[in-house]
């Protein structure tokens, strides 16, 4: 797949080289704290990793999680995934290493993967769950278009407890690239 070229990220396929900034995001605490799965250590990172890459590189890929770099800099700094959930339909999950928060590069990120989710997948909706602590994340879904369809109790199981998310979705008739 070519790299997808947003305002201030691109979006290219994950590398087996991208391990130590893929460990910076999935390894870190105050990263996965918002995410739906704990921190890895450096052989589940690992692991997770070498899957991704094989997936990427099927016929009829299941998924796409690509990794998110800046304009200037070839180097990962997150990634942004969309995973089926049903007829035309996937789910968005994205998350940037901690010292790349504030800039602007999820809601970036993001934008650009749901471009090619309707303009080049076809898709009809995506939806995105998020933890209802996580403003930041709430406040993305917001910019992009997102609506706010409801609570889903007890829905992920991290960090010991289990908690609930907020879904969002939008729909191809309500993206616009503005």
């Amino acid at each position: 797949m070519r790299p997808l070229t947003g305002d201030g990220t691109r979006l290219r396929e994950v590398r087996s080289e991208d391990l130590d900034a893929y460990l910076a995001v999935v390894g870190d605490d105050r990263v996965t704290s918002w995410l739906s799965f704990d921190s890895y250590d450096p052989d589940r990172a690992r692991t997770s990793l070498a899957s991704i890459v094989d997936r990427s590189a099927q016929e009829d890929r299941p998924d796409y999680l690509l990794a998110v770099t800046r304009l200037d800099d070839d180097r990962m700094i997150g990634f942004v995934r969309l995973g089926p959930t049903g007829v035309q339909a996937a789910h968005l999950g994205y998350a940037i290493a901690f010292d790349h928060w504030g800039h602007g590069y999820a809601t970036d990120a993001a934008r650009t993967l749901l471009r090619f989710a309707f303009e080049e997948l076809g898709l009809h909706r995506v939806s995105a769950a998020i933890g209802p602590e996580n403003q930041g994340s709430v406040k993305v879904a917001e910019r992009l278009g997102f609506s706010y369809e409801g609570r889903i109790r007890d829905h992920v199981f991290t960090n010991g407890t289990w908690r609930d998310s907020l879904l969002f979705s939008i729909l191809v008739t309500e993206w616009t690239t503005a």
